[in-house]
């Protein structure tokens, strides 16, 4: 039966994070994720956690100036220095916090060194967080929602991740970009299984709740299941109305099981 976790830069979004984390579990969440959660002190984030049991899986690297906009430092030549940073506070934090896995955003450029210098950062996060037991993630984010993202597509991911050969970098596989660019998600991912250390998923096109457009997630969870993934899916959508109206879905997949285990 799957897991799920609430990604909390969508869902209770209007709430303070650690009212956020709250109400994560109160809704039978098994973990939480975020985005970038530097603003709350991170000892208020390991608190909350620890008062509802629940994990992070997973925060990102900073996203840059948004203004221009840059969506993530580390395949930005002329921000190596800032992308090293980033990465830095990105998994002190998550050490503090007990994050399981930190997302390095590659960022948008289409400059002729980026996969160079994304690579050398990432040999460099995998150095930092293998010392915390962290894994590093990478995501392709597809060019409708993110036009000129340095990481476009699973096989470009793959091919980094088998350049860099680091046992704790590995793939961020989010059904909802993958299924936008590259289609039938659930072959992808049982040719990247080994690749794989988290999945997120929401509906095609409006990136809605997953009982809504394409594709079948309830027959994708399924196959999952079947294939033997245990880890916490990552609810990362948007959702109709509030978030608590838009949970019918967690009930039918999860079956409202809710327990206090730590993942």
């Amino acid at each position: 039966m799957a897991r799920f976790s609430a990604n909390l830069g969508f869902l209770w979004a209007d709430l303070p994070l650690v009212e956020a984390i709250h109400a994560a579990k109160t809704a039978g969440f098994d973990a939480v994720e975020c985005h970038w959660p530097f603003n709350v002190p991170a000892r208020s984030v390991a608190r909350a956690l620890g008062e509802t049991r629940l994990s992070m899986l997973v925060l990102n690297t900073h996203a840059g100036d948004l203004s221009k906009p840059e969506f993530g430092l580390s395949a930005l030549p002329e921000r190596q220095l800032d992308a090293l940073a980033a990465i830095d506070h990105a998994i002190e934090y998550g050490a503090v916090i007990g994050v399981q896995s930190v997302h390095v955003m590659a960022g948008i450029t289409d400059a002729e060194t980026a996969h160079d210098v994304f690579l050398d950062n990432l040999k460099y996060a995998c150095m930092r967080a293998d010392k915390h037991s962290m894994d590093i993630l990478i995501e392709p984010l597809n060019s409708h929602d993110v036009p000129g993202y340095f990481l476009t597509n699973t096989r470009q991911a793959a091919a980094i991740i088998d350049d860099i050969a680091a046992p704790n970098l590995k793939l961020m596989f989010d059904c909802y970009h993958v299924g936008r660019t590259e289609g039938d998600i659930a072959k992808r991912f049982r040719d990247l299984r080994h690749l794989i250390g988290h999945v997120q998923f929401a509906s095609i096109p409006d990136r809605g709740p997953p009982i809504c457009g394409e594709p079948d997630l309830g027959s994708f969870f399924s196959m999952l299941d079947d294939v033997g993934w245990i880890k916490p899916l990552g609810a990362e959508y948007r959702p109709i109305g509030t978030t608590a109206d838009s949970l019918g879905w967690l009930v039918k997949y999860s079956k409202s099981r809710l327990h206090t285990r730590r993942f």
